[in-house]
C-alpha cells in the first residue's frame, strides 16, 4: 500500500464521506438495522454514532485499510455498540454462514474490486430473512451524467481510492442472488451529479 493510500487518503475519504447530506443518508439507512450486524467497509467508523444499542447486539467492521482503522479510533471509543474489527477485504469474510442479521453497505460497493465475489460473500453471511441495507452512489440515468462519470471515472478511481462513479448498483446487487424490496434513487442535493446519484434501500 502506497504512502498516499497509507496515509492520505483515509483523511481525504473520512471528509468527503462525512458531509452532513452524507451523514443524513447514513442515519437513514441505519435506522433499520437490528441483531448481530456485519458493516462491510467500515472506514473511519463513520456509521457507529448510528447503531441503535437497543436494536443491535454489536457490529463486525470488516475493513482492509490499517489507515482507516487507525482514523476510526476516536469514532470506536464513542460507540454506543460493540465492535469487532475483521482486517479483511469484502470478498474475504471470516463468518459462518448465515450469522448476520444485517449487512451494512454505506458507500462501499463502489470501491470494492471484486464486488461479486465480495456480494456473495455477503449472501452467504446473512441469516435467511435477514436484511442487506445499502446506500451507495452510482451510474446515473440522465444520458449527459452517465457520459461524464464514464470519461472521468479512470481517474477517479486512482485518487478516490479505487472508487467507481458508474457502477450500477441494483444491478450488482441482484447479480448475486439478492431480491431488492425497497429502492429510492435520486440526486444528492449540494453534491456534484457526477458522483451524487443516489440508490437507498434493503435487499433480502
Amino acid at each position: 500500500m502506497s504512502f498516499y493510500e497509507q496515509h492520505i487518503l483515509p483523511h481525504v475519504i473520512d471528509f468527503a464521506c462525512g458531509d452532513k447530506v452524507i451523514m443524513e443518508q447514513r442515519q437513514h439507512v441505519l435506522a433499520a438495522a437490528e441483531g448481530r450486524v456485519l458493516e462491510v467497509g467500515m472506514g473511519s467508523g463513520l456509521n457507529l454514532r448510528y447503531y441503535d444499542p437497543n436494536k443491535v447486539d454489536f457490529v463486525w467492521g470488516l475493513e482492509p485499510s490499517d489507515g482507516m482503522r487507525k482514523k476510526a479510533q476516536k469514532n470506536l471509543q464513542q460507540s454506543p455498540v460493540q465492535v469487532e474489527w475483521l482486517g479483511l477485504p469484502g470478498e474475504e469474510i471470516p463468518l459462518d454462514s448465515h450469522s448476520a442479521d444485517t449487512v451494512v453497505l454505506t458507500f462501499t460497493l463502489c470501491t470494492i474490486p471484486d464486488w461479486e465475489t465480495a456480494l456473495e460473500q455477503m449472501k452467504r453471511v446473512l441469516k435467511p430473512g435477514g436484511k442487506l441495507l445499502f446506500c451507495e452512489h452510482g451510474a446515473a440515468p440522465d444520458e449527459a451524467v452517465a457520459r461524464w462519470q464514464n470519461r472521468v471515472n479512470p481517474l477517479w478511481k486512482k485518487i478516490a481510492g479505487g472508487c467507481h462513479l458508474n457502477r450500477k448498483i441494483p444491478e450488482l446487487i441482484t447479480q448475486a442472488g439478492f431480491s431488492i424490496r425497497e429502492l429510492e434513487a435520486d440526486y444528492l442535493p449540494k453534491t456534484p451529479r457526477i458522483a451524487g446519484f443516489r440508490y437507498r434501500g434493503f435487499a433480502q
